[in-house]
């Protein structure tokens, strides 16, 4: 068997969904053989794991990369798949907040239907983002959200999981006392300051496991959706955040919703960001679009989020 050359690797994150990814393995294992792929499981062992092996992984020639985790262990894996036309990438979801998967037509957690709807390889080509040079797939944010994550977070790129209660908590002290930061927008037409309570810059729409923040987002539309939520009072935060999920925030005269390939922005300090859930800190956010970056496995049936 080690002669065979084998053309799939599912590289699985133990600690997604709170030992979930790991506990699915036997299913992929057999839905592995039902489907007569020839494929390797591997496991990640560290942050940074899952780049590592798909890099290694691609340079063997495998063609078809797929991650089994969340959103962070399917960005992680993809880094250095961006714009490498003879891979095809993948994400069996087994996180948390599993927000990516939306975009794809597939459901948080496989059903039968769902593996063979899977392993009948329908490929699209999608866009991703690029921020201070580091990819995002599904979207970035900037404030109340951002400062939420690092209420949860040790240092950048590494998270500390608490309960879920620890993190309603969060959710309740950062709505009730953050404060918004004056904030530079440089565009190609100029260049305004604003104080922002929010700020999404996105390839898919939800996030945090519900909030359609970017609802109008199409995943290869050559178009990254910037959602600026100005700096708010306290009723009217609780206002926009119960429209939120629905996406119906959007028509209020206090949001700014519009497309662009590329935006720019400036703080006078450092601030939290996100990338798919992921935090880090910066001053400044020099934001791209990566058009058709990545061939991706999808459910061409399911409601996902791509023009055809």
């Amino acid at each position: 068997m080690d002669n065979v050359k084998r053309e799939w690797v599912f590289i699985v994150n133990p600690i997604a969904g709170n030992g979930f990814a790991k506990s699915i393995v036997p299913k992929l294992e057999e839905m592995i053989q039902k489907h007569n792929v020839d494929a390797e499981i591997v496991f990640t062992e560290r942050s940074g794991h899952a780049t590592e092996l798909s890099e290694q992984y691609a340079k063997r020639g495998f063609r078809y990369i797929i991650a089994v985790g969340g959103d962070g262990t399917f960005n992680e894996m993809c880094r250095p798949l961006i714009d490498k036309k003879d891979v095809t990438t993948g994400i069996i979801s087994a996180g948390t907040g599993n927000d990516f998967i939306q975009i794809l037509g597939f459901p948080n957690r496989f059903g039968d239907r769902d593996w063979d709807i899977f392993f009948d390889k329908n490929v699209i080509a999608m866009d991703a983002g690029s921020c201070n040079g580091m990819i995002f797939l599904n979207g970035m944010g900037l404030g109340f959200d951002a400062q939420v994550a690092a209420e949860n977070y040790t240092e950048p790129g590494k998270v500390k999981r608490g309960s879920k209660y620890k993190y309603i908590w969060h959710i309740v002290k950062t709505l009730l006392f953050f404060r918004e930061k004056r904030m530079t927008v440089i565009t190609g037409t100029g260049r305004h300051e604003t104080d922002c309570f929010i700020n999404t810059i996105a390839i898919g729409r939800r996030f945090a496991g519900g909030f359609y923040l970017t609802p109008k987002a199409i995943a290869n539309d050559g178009l990254l959706d910037v959602c600026m939520i100005k700096k708010l009072s306290l009723p009217e935060r609780f206002s926009i955040l119960l429209k939120v999920p629905e996406g119906k925030h959007i028509v209020d005269k206090r949001v700014s919703y519009y497309q662009t390939k590329e935006i720019n922005l400036e703080f006078p300090e450092v601030v939290p960001f996100h990338l798919d859930g992921e935090l880090y800190f910066s001053s400044r956010f020099d934001v791209t679009l990566l058009p058709g970056a990545l061939k991706i496995i999808y459910n061409p049936d399911g409601n996902h989020f791509f023009k055809r």
